[in-house]
């Protein structure tokens, strides 16, 4: 189909490349203003040639799915990488719809049924036969690409939500399907379209259907462009207006000062002409810097006093530690564990003297020989090691209390240098480090600490009172001075800079528009081209589509104006369901053919619903015209359409979905239905010892089925060419049983049947005088005599050959 998006050479040419040729073209425009378009287009320009080059054109193979919605089993669709147009048919419940989907979702991570959003309650998406795994993958074909692709979605989880993508592709490796730079076309150039998106389209929000048709033209890069420059004008904005909404608060507060020549000398500096002063006030602040010495030291005696203070806190816990750990130390003396920690004392006393006195035995207290020989040592140290177990508890407390009396004695630190006002109570903090007595310690370093904290808090109090004494009219109007200083001098450094950011802007937005206008008009008219083919014997003109409002406007809709036998009316307000479907598939086309998609595949699940059978024909038109440059693939349970396609003489591919136990799900390809008739009426015409029942009634039965279904297809061609109204031609083959009646609409144009003879001369005029008879011979089949063929094979040939040349038009032109 031809893209009609790029019709205009600028329409032709990619965004950047368009950017860049007309800025080349501007001479108005500033190198620096030019400089921002570049960068502000920077990632997505980058963004945009990562999408077209990542891959692409890119065709589906063939679609493999498994415990997927109605698919149990591992199922495959095979199909033609190229362009195209396959339909797959299927009654209501045979799976097709769930290979549609699976399509869907293994390049979106989502649809419509499965997340809920139609209907109004999701569906089991997960396959009731196969529920352990669920896997979707399709073979592609990406064009230059040496060999196919591989995309497979694989369920990891049991929310619809828990899947990963991988993308296997020759010479890149493999990459999560996030990496392989579809996202943004996917949304831009959607390839998928089910009979829910359809309602959506025309039955959605005005801002949804006004953001899905901005989304095809190709101006994401440009709107992210101008986002950019809009915030940083807007900052730059911020800049100017800050130096000058707090000028006249300076202006106010040096004029309070009085006669102060600093604040004359400010207030000139700020009105010089060509812009402020900044030398003069620089100095006028600095001055004033150096007058604050005694201020600034008055501030440093205030934060010391503060962050000199030991913590009361920090004190109190420890106090309390170590009055714990003296706690139970006493707790233990007199206890069984405190007398075997001094029976351990005294033995390991006697061992230290038996160790320095090697060569004496008698006992140092009552004088006994031979009383500390090696015997009593080897009992003295079993038993001191029986006694220490015993006495762990008390060594544990002292411990305890041995750590809790240097945790106190850390928290004194004097720090170096100490104020006069606290020399004292600091004195009294440090003297606790002296302190051995746990219970002397703890009770002095307690007192110390709150002396030293409430002395802190004085002497910190006394500062704050002198310095909010120096606290002068002028060194607040310096303050002030210094903030107004920085901000101008900020905002003269923006000034140039927020010029080009406002050309640049302007710029941007210009071209914007223009760009827009051209391809919304360009779209508009793709649309109302499709529309033509499909509004058969509508009374309904599509006079205009177009974009209301801007992208960030809060109010946006797409416009459609139809008139109804030239009355101007809306199109929601007086289209039928069946109408409104073929103007969302005349939105949707023109958005899945633009040339910047890297899909050359489109998807389309029921597009059949609600159309009359001339709609039907014209869909039939529009989609081979879409598969000259597209892979369409297209599900449907309606047979009009492959009907349509056959009867139209238009190239199509059918495939055959059906559903067997156990979520078992077969595609095989549609035959011919007239060479599968043929075949199956020569099969029974070799088989050995066939009943004669058979070759009288079911063999002439299978040629007449060959021969009706040729004939149809003659009288869809001559349709084509005499323009007879659709729904009668389908009313008389609904409501025709005999061949001949058949053959008068396939061989004559005014429409109506002809009566029979006159039909039968036609017949032996075009097909030979055999015809006839071989046409009553098949018709003869379903009456009770039936028709015995005398060489059955021969007689299927005789009607095989007819039957080629009834499908022949030139034969019955």
């Amino acid at each position: 189909m031809d893209d009609a998006t790029d019709r205009t050479p600028d329409n032709a040419l990619p965004l950047p490349e368009l950017v860049e040729a007309r800025l080349a073209g501007d001479r108005k425009l500033t190198e620096p203003a030019k400089v921002l378009i570049r960068e502000a287009l920077g990632d997505s320009r980058n963004a945009e040639d990562g999408a077209r080059t990542s891959a692409g054109p890119l065709y589906l193979g063939k679609v493999t799915v498994t415990g997927f919605r109605g698919v149990g089993s591992e199922t495959r669709l095979k199909l033609k990488p190229k362009p195209g147009v396959t339909l797959v048919v299927g009654r209501n419940g045979s799976g097709k719809s769930s290979i549609a989907e699976a399509i869907e979702t293994l390049f979106t991570g989502t649809n419509a049924h499965c997340t809920g959003r139609h209907p109004s309650h999701a569906v089991r998406w997960r396959n009731l036969h196969q529920g352990e795994r669920a896997v979707v993958e399709a073979r592609l074909t990406v064009e230059g690409d040496p060999a196919p692709s591989t995309l497979t979605r694989t369920w990891t989880g049991d929310a619809f939500t828990d899947s990963e993508a991988v993308l296997r592709r020759p010479g890149h490796g493999t990459v999560p399907l996030e990496q392989a730079g579809w996202e943004q076309a996917t949304r831009a150039h959607r390839p998928f379209l089910s009979y829910a998106d359809l309602d959506d389209l025309i039955n959605g929000k005005p801002s949804e259907m006004y953001d899905n048709i901005a989304a095809i033209l190709g101006l994401d890069a440009l709107n992210a462009a101008a986002r950019r420059l809009t915030a940083a004008k807007k900052e730059l904005d911020a800049v100017v207006n800050a130096a000058k909404d707090r000028k006249p608060l300076l202006h106010a507060a040096l004029e309070e000062v009085g006669h102060d020549d600093r604040a004359l000398k400010a207030l000139v500096a700020m009105e010089e002409k060509g812009g402020p002063d900044h030398a003069v006030l620089d100095a006028l602040i600095s001055g004033a810097s150096t007058a604050d010495e005694g201020r600034l030291r008055e501030a440093r005696l205030e934060a010391a006093a503060e962050a000199e203070s030991p913590g009361l806190d920090r004190v109190g816990a420890a106090v309390d530690a170590l009055r714990s750990a003296v706690a139970d130390v006493d707790d233990l003396k007199g206890t069984a564990a405190a007398d075997a920690h001094s029976r351990a004392e005294l033995l390991r006393a006697a061992l230290r003297h038996s160790d320095r006195h090697a060569d004496g035995t008698a006992c140092p207290v009552c004088g006994t020989e031979q009383a500390l020989d090696r015997e009593w040592g080897a009992r003295a140290e079993a038993q001191v090691a029986a006694l220490l177990r015993e006495a762990e508890a008390v060594r544990e407390a002292e411990a305890r209390l041995r750590s809790a009396t240097r945790a106190l004695h850390d928290l004194v630190a004097p720090p170096r240098e100490i104020p006069a006002a606290l020399a004292e109570p600091w004195q009294a903090w440090g003297d606790c480090r002296r302190i051995t007595d746990p219970v002397e310690l703890a009770e002095r370093a307690l007192k110390a600490a709150v002396t030293l904290t409430d002395a802190c808090a004085i002497v910190a109090g006394a500062a704050r009172e002198e310095l909010a004494a120096m606290d002068e009219r002028w060194h607040a109007v310096v303050g002030l001075l210094a903030e107004w200083t920085h901000l101008s001098r900020e905002a003269e450094a923006a000034g140039p800079r927020r010029t080009e950011v406002n050309a640049a802007l302007t710029w941007v937005k210009k071209l914007t528009t223009e760009v827009r206008d051209l391809r919304v008009d360009a779209f508009a008219g793709h649309t109302q081209r499709i529309w033509e083919k499909l509004r058969r014997q509508s009374s309904v003109d599509l006079t205009h589509v177009g974009l209301h409002g801007s992208e960030r406007a809060n109010v946006r809709k797409l416009v459609m104006d139809v008139t109804v036998d030239d009355t101007e009316a809306s199109a929601l307000g007086v289209m039928s369901q069946g109408e409104l479907h073929s103007l969302a598939l005349s939105l949707f086309l023109p958005r899945a053919a633009t040339a910047d998609s890297p899909f050359g595949f489109v998807v389309i699940d029921d597009p059949v619903q609600s159309m009359d059978p001339a709609k039907v024909d014209g869909l039939a038109q529009v989609l081979d015209e879409l598969g000259r440059n597209r892979q369409v693939v297209v599900f449907t349970h309606d047979t009009r359409l492959p009907h349509a396609f056959r009867g139209q003489g238009l190239p199509v591919t059918v495939l055959k979905v059906e559903r067997g136990e156990k979520s078992k799900v077969h595609v095989t390809c549609d035959t011919d239905p007239v060479k599968e008739a043929v075949d199956n009426a020569m099969a029974l015409a070799h088989t050995e010892n066939c009943s004669e029942t058979a070759l009288r009634h079911v063999l002439p039965s299978l040629c007449r089925e060959a021969l009706a279904t040729a004939l149809v297809e003659a009288a869809w061609l001559r349709r084509n060419r005499t323009g007879f109204p659709v729904e009668d031609l389908q009313a008389a083959i609904d409501t025709t049983e005999r061949l001949l009646p058949l053959a008068s609409l396939a061989l004559f144009d005014d429409g109506p049947v002809h009566p029979d003879e006159e039909v039968r001369d036609r017949l032996r005029t075009l097909y030979g005088h055999e015809c006839t008879t071989l046409i009553h011979q098949c018709q003869q089949g379903a009456h009770p005599g039936g028709f015995l063929p005398h060489d059955p094979v021969a007689f299927v040939r005789r009607v095989e050959a007819l039957a080629a040349r009834i499908r022949t038009p030139e034969a019955n032109a």
